[in-house]
């Protein structure tokens, strides 16, 4: 649309690896551990990002729509196979925005064989705590690496959420961090969505809308980052 025309291929060149959805932590063969993220908001950075002239590859956990034409996929299942794929595209990297999900547990044992019940008796599960993706990548970053971070909080207010998203990014150590509120249940599998960028110094822009529009926001302050530390 006229929105990607303005703007002229401002990521030409720029290789862009972008990760979607949730991620699935299996308990036995038949079933996982998920969350509610579509992928879309991810997908929307793909699409634009490649409208703008990146080559752009997403990475792909359990999505709720298809991917845009004209993009790598590499698709994976749990956090683990997603740390992987992330780790092995990053050195040829030049930004990475991570929307997807990824668990923050998992079942500390997968049983082989399918759980079944045993009378009225419940079902106690063991969890440990999954690799964190985005240190990982910040902490392994070559120079000049844009990297951006997605936070999706639940919050009595926005102070409280403009709080704890300035808590991540500075924990995270990312460049930009792309807050949601998801109270209510809000922002995941919606088309639409409402989120705050940002930086280390503060709020750096809000929008909100269709997600393909705030993919372009998101972009705008990629390539705004980009030119300044050039």
């Amino acid at each position: 649309g006229v929105v990607e025309a303005a703007r002229g291929r401002d990521l030409a060149g720029v290789r862009l690896a972008v990760s979607a959805g949730g991620t699935r932590e299996a308990l036995d063969p038949v079933r996982y551990l998920t969350n509610a993220s579509s992928g879309r908001m991810g997908l929307a950075v793909a699409r634009a990002a490649s409208l703008r002239g990146a080559e752009v590859t997403v990475v792909a956990a359990a999505i709720c729509a298809p991917v845009p034409s004209g993009v790598d996929v590499v698709q994976v299942e749990s956090t683990s196979d997603l740390a992987a794929a992330m780790a092995s595209l990053a050195p040829t990297s030049d930004v990475i925005v991570m929307a997807a999900a990824p668990a923050d547990y998992t079942p500390a044992q997968r049983s082989e064989l399918k759980l079944k019940k045993n009378g009225d008796a419940g079902l106690m599960v063991e969890f440990n705590q999954t690799t964190d993706v985005l240190a990982a990548l910040v902490r392994a970053r070559p120079a000049g690496q844009v990297i951006v971070g997605f936070a999706a909080e639940t919050a009595a207010n926005p102070d409280e959420l403009l709080a704890l998203g300035r808590a991540k990014l500075a924990r995270k150590g990312c460049d930009l961090l792309v807050l949601n509120d998801a109270s209510g249940g809000a922002v995941f599998g919606s088309a639409d969505n409402a989120v705050t960028i940002l930086d280390p110094s503060g709020v750096l822009a809000q929008a909100s809308g269709a997600k393909n529009l705030i993919a372009h926001r998101i972009l705008d302050a990629v390539v705004h980052l980009k030119g300044s530390t050039r």
